[in-house]
């Protein structure tokens, strides 16, 4: 009996043992099966926003660019034309001046002095004159009653007439006496800016193509511009218009934008440089404000067509693949697709597209990184060329749509 006992206590002791046993494993197994159950799915992440503007169409020209020098139209050094000294200058360096202003004074007292030694000369002859015409009239009357000899008539007249050279000699000396006083007031031949004063009173100078220049003048408006065009654009856009006038020239100086200075072509050489390829060209602008200065770097562009409608696009939208250039387009659902375009010149900060795009078509110019073909993005409208995001647009929310779509 006590053995028979001592049996069931430990099948009791056994069954009670499996079943702790058996509840923590179903335990064990409840809470495993809830660790391995799949998350709840994530919200799907917003399309990425981008900015988007339609294609434009725009009267455009083709313009060919050149690089150039400006020019004055009117250059001179103005020089001495008597020697003498320098008693004053009646001049601002730097100034404008206009053409027969007062620019220097040499001294005029010797030429005074010429001027007035030359007139009494004429006074002279004057006076020569007068008394051989009177002596020749005499003799001819006496001779009418043979009381003088042809000869002595023959003497009277050559009198006269030498009496009548001396006094045009002395005329002439005259003039030039008074010419070269008149040389002592150094003026202005042209209008335009004028120089430093190379020579300061008390100074003397000579006169002659030789002689130093007092200062120079260059013309101030209009002015030209000269640069060398290549033969290809000289045979298809100059050589070939009957005026060369009326093809359109506009220029800019190095710290402007773009060409503001509209003109026209003022002369074209007679040949072409063999060893450039280039044949030199002269354009003439107003230069009314004087910004234009003689010796200025010039970015010049010539017209290159008759205008024309042309579709352009902002150079950001265009991406290159390999040799290929494209942009990333819309279609009606807002999904990117991508479109490869030919390209032409530069027109005003946006590129003309040959091929590839129609007018009104709506392409990504800003944001092409979150951009995938096939895609769905979120369009902001914006204006072609703008340089600032469009209004509304979220830079800050949009990337971190993209970035949380982009996280495991």
């Amino acid at each position: 009996m006590p053995e028979t006992h001592q049996k069931s206590r430990s099948k009791i002791a056994f069954l009670l043992a499996a079943g702790i046993s058996a509840g923590t494993l179903a335990g064990l197994y409840a809470v495993k099966g809830q660790a391995e159950a799949p998350p709840a799915a994530a919200a799907a992440p917003p399309p990425p926003a981008v900015d988007v503007a339609p294609v434009l169409a725009r009267q455009v020209t083709d313009w060919q660019f050149y690089s150039g020098r400006l020019e004055a139209v009117d250059r001179v050094d103005v020089r001495p034309q008597v020697p003498g000294e320098i008693v004053a200058v009646h001049f601002r360096n730097g100034a404008l001046v206009n053409r027969g202003d007062v620019l220097f004074t040499i001294d005029p007292r010797p030429y005074e002095a010429e001027v007035a030694r030359a007139e009494a000369r004429v006074a002279a002859a004057q006076a020569r004159t007068r008394y051989a015409a009177a002596d020749l009239e005499r003799a001819r009357g006496l001779t009418a009653d043979n009381t003088i000899s042809r000869r002595s008539l023959d003497e009277k007249e050559n009198a006269a007439r030498e009496a009548a050279a001396n006094l045009k000699a002395a005329e002439a000396e005259l003039a030039v006496a008074r010419l070269n006083l008149g040389y002592t007031r150094v003026v202005a031949p042209v209008s335009g800016r004028v120089s430093r004063a190379e020579f300061t009173p008390g100074n003397l100078v000579t006169a002659g193509a030789s002689a130093a220049p007092l200062t120079t003048i260059v013309s101030v408006s209009p002015i030209y511009a000269s640069f060398d065009v290549d033969e290809q654009t000289y045979l298809r856009h100059i050589a070939s218009v009957k005026d060369a006038a009326n093809v359109p020239v506009q220029l800019g100086l190095a710290n402007e934008d773009g060409h503001p200075r509209s003109g026209t072509i003022e002369h074209v050489d007679n040949r072409l440089d063999i060893t450039s390829g280039t044949i030199r060209v002269r354009a003439r602008f107003d230069n009314a404000d004087g910004r234009l200065v003689p010796g200025l770097f010039a970015r010049v562009k010539v017209g290159g067509s008759e205008p024309y409608k042309a579709l352009v696009v902002d150079e950001r939208a265009i991406g290159t693949d390999q040799d290929k250039k494209f942009v990333l387009a819309l279609t009606a659902d807002n999904r990117v697709e991508y479109r490869q375009i030919g390209l032409g010149p530069l027109q005003d900060g946006l590129r003309v597209v040959t091929r590839g795009l129609a007018e009104g078509d709506r392409i990504v110019v800003n944001g092409t990184q979150k951009a995938r073909p096939g895609a769905q993005v979120q369009p902001v409208m914006t204006a072609m060329g703008s340089r600032t995001p469009a209004p509304g647009r979220n830079t800050d929310t949009a990337s971190a749509a993209v970035e949380t779509a982009a996280a495991p």
